[in-house]
Parts: C-alpha cells; structure tokens; sequence
C-alpha cells in the first residue's frame, strides 16, 4: 500500500502559482517552470537534434501540412492550460499562441513531423504543496527519471496489471529512490511527500529531471480516463482514484 497523500489536490490547476511560498515561486520562476497538464509544474530542457524513424507508427508518413496537432488532444490541453495561468491583465483575452522561440519553437514544428521523432528529450519536473499531485498518463516512450531533490511517492501500473509503488528520496537505506524508469505502455501517477528533513533545503517541493527516449511527444501521449478506472485499477480503483485526472 502506497503512503497517503499529505497534501489536498488544487481547486485550479492554473492559479496554483500565486500559492506558492517565496522560494518555491522564486524556484518557478527562474527555472522558466509552466504549469504542466499531468500536474505540478514542467520546463523542456533538451531536445535531441537527432530525428530518428517513429517507432510508434506503423507506416511512416510525410508531415500533413493540412493537419494541426496542437488543435486537440492533450498537446490543446496543455496549450489552454498555459493561456490560462498566463498573467492576463483583468478583461484581457489570454494568449493561446505557443512561444514561437528556442525549444518551443522546435517543439511546436516537431508535433507535425510525425513520421520521425527526436532521439530524446528531457525536462525538469516539480511538484508543491499547492500543486502536489501529478495524475495517471501513460506514454508510449520509455522515461528515465533521476532525482535533483525532495521526496515523493511514484504509481506504476504496468500493461499485465501489476501495480508497483515506491517512494522517491534520499534515505537510499530505506528503500527509496534516485533513480527510475518507467518503461512506455505503463500508467503513471506521482504525488508529493513531506520531506524527511534532510536538510537540504528542499522547501516542500519535489523536483525531478526525466528524459525520455525516444522523444516526448503529446500525440504519445494519453491521461486515464475515468472509464478505464476499473479495468485498469480494479480493486484498487478507490485508494488510487485520487490520482486521475478530472475532465
């Protein structure tokens, strides 16, 4: 049985960051962290020049020029999220259009390539206590995840069912981790712990570097549905049910 969360679920995903104590906003700020879709907060650190074959897709393709992948599924959804939490002055309209420079803009270009994929990606990933709880998604590609500090609890629901917990930490010597995979296909859900007090200033958060291999894409990418809970949850669809995603 997985620790309890220590930390209620925010009322609004998008506003969690005026919440957030001085050292945790600071830390959000000059990482260039957004608010992420699965939860918690995210910045794209590095993304392979190398384009490989998509192993994911049956028959490569040639780009579409006709067809945006931004317009739906969850690559929308983080695009609605981040106009949301963006500072809009009051009765404004938000922006919506991605940053078109740096990373982003290799970002955006790369979603309508879907016959190649970048060799990887990584990103930094932060939980708080105002945005604690990063819910269930799968992704397609394998991710390699190292811990940079805080302490955490990691869901795992792998494709034969087998439900796999651990906590993520420094106290190596009573089983946690520094380091993990999660292998594509499996469903995964993250929830931030109160730290052991280890003295490191961690200041409550949870902060992770992930790399994934090949690279993330949002067209890779699927959230728990709540009419998957049973068949993939079963039994333990009440204790776990905190973690996926509503909407």
């Amino acid at each position: 049985m997985p620790p309890s969360p220590h930390y209620p679920p925010p009322r609004d995903p998008s506003r969690t960051l005026p919440l957030e104590p001085p050292h945790l906003h600071n830390l959000i700020t000059t990482l260039s962290l957004r608010p992420h879709i699965e939860g918690g907060y995210f910045v794209e650190t590095d993304r392979s020049p190398l384009r490989i074959p998509n192993p994911f897709s049956p028959s490569p393709s040639p780009p579409d020029p006709t067809t945006d992948p931004t317009a739906s599924g969850t690559h929308a959804l983080q695009l609605g999220l981040e106009a949301s939490a963006s500072s809009t002055p009051q009765g404004a309209a938000p922006d919506t259009t991605e940053p078109t420079t740096g990373g982003n803009a290799l970002r955006h270009a790369y979603a309508k390539d879907q016959g190649t994929r970048s060799a990887s990606t990584s990103i930094l990933y932060l939980l708080t206590p105002a945005n604690p709880q990063g819910h269930f998604h799968r992704n397609k590609a394998r991710a390699v995840h190292s811990l940079v500090w805080g302490r955490g609890c990691y869901v795992v629901v792998h494709p034969g069912g087998e439900v796999e917990t651990f906590v993520v930490g420094r106290d190596v010597s009573a089983g946690e981790r520094v380091q993990w995979v999660v292998e594509g296909g499996c469903w995964k859900g993250s929830f931030l712990l109160v730290s052991s007090g280890s003295g490191e200033g961690e200041g409550g958060g949870l902060l992770v570097s992930e790399t994934v291999v090949p690279g993330f894409e949002y067209e890779d990418h699927e959230f728990l549905r709540k009419d998957m809970v049973g068949e993939v949850l079963g039994e333990r669809k009440g204790e776990l049910g905190f973690l996926v995603r509503e909407g």
